[in-house]
């Protein structure tokens, strides 16, 4: 298990209320959990838009050692995101 920053939650603030794969298309779904593997899968089958996700701009490295998880939401729902109604939450 890689250290963390001892930080519990790391939240990543996006333009989305919560990561989608094939985002735009009309095989669009929206992911309610996510892993970094996943996350890996679908960049690695161009089931992403370029720089969509913070993995997508190789920032991965930071992220995985920022927190033991990750909430993805956007700013207007990230109290509804913190109590788990919405977001996209990321382990690593």
């Amino acid at each position: 298990m890689r250290e963390t920053s001892g930080a519990e939650l790391f939240v990543v603030s996006t333009g989305v209320e919560k990561v989608a794969v094939d985002f735009g298309k009309p095989t669009q779904r929206w992911l309610e959990r996510v892993s970094l593997a996943e996350v890996r899968k679908y960049l690695a089958e161009g089931r992403s838009r370029k720089g969509a996700w913070p993995e997508d701009r190789g920032d991965h490295s930071f992220l995985e050692g920022a927190a033991r998880e990750a909430l993805i939401t956007n700013p207007p729902n990230l109290g509804r995101a913190l109590s788990g109604a919405t977001g996209t939450p990321h382990r690593y």
